[in-house]
């Protein structure tokens, strides 16, 4: 794999997880209702299911959704309905106070890991851009050597950037500031995702 392709990919991957999507959303209302430790477990679960969304994509998922366009489409259903799930409850417990920071250290990480999984496995920003601008990008037939050089580099783009999430919005100050616009906040977020669940479930 050339330096460019690389590079290329460092990039586009960077700007993917930068934008704004139901993974952000999670990450900061676990950072500052549970504090850093969970969000950090959180983000690990995200990492770890971009990477699974990237090794699907080596091993040809393009490919396979050419030969079954079914599965692609009941991927992007049950990915539509999780973000309409999320939204909603978002919605609903858009007056619930935040919790003390303190009870973090109740929810376990095995539980967080795997919402950070589900999360990043039902989005389908992830499913769109793995089985099409990623597989466009990456070497023809990569070495194993480039293929573990470019799962490393998503894996800790990924982590990266929802633990820095997940660290800041633990602070007193962001975390102060979320909770006097929460009411408010939470409706505009849990409106929007479960309207981009409902369009995605329509398209």
């Amino acid at each position: 794999m050339t330096l460019t392709a690389l590079l290329t990919l460092v990039g586009l991957q960077a700007l993917i997880a930068i934008s704004p999507g139901p993974a952000a959303v999670v990450t900061i209302k676990t950072a500052t209702a549970n504090g850093a430790r969970a969000g950090l477990f959180l983000s690990l679960g995200l990492a770890l299911a971009i990477v699974i969304w990237a090794l699907a994509a080596l091993g040809g998922l393009s490919v396979i959704f050419e030969m079954a366009p079914f599965l692609q489409t009941s991927l992007r259903i049950v990915g539509a309905v999780f973000l309409i799930w999320i939204g909603i409850n978002m919605f609903r417990h858009a007056n619930a106070p935040i919790p003390d920071a303190s009870a973090a250290q109740d929810i376990g990480p095995i539980r967080l890991i795997r919402l950070g999984l589900i999360t990043n496995l039902a989005n389908p920003k992830a499913l769109a851009y793995f089985a099409a601008v990623f597989v466009g990008i990456i070497p023809h037939e990569p070495s194993l050597i480039s293929a573990l050089i470019m799962l490393t580099a998503i894996f800790l783009i990924e982590f990266g950037w929802y633990a820095t999430l997940s660290i800041v919005f633990s602070r007193p100050t962001p975390r102060q500031a979320y909770q006097r616009g929460k009411s408010y906040l939470d409706r505009i977020f849990g409106g929007l995702i479960a309207a981009l669940g409902a369009r995605i479930a329509y398209s």
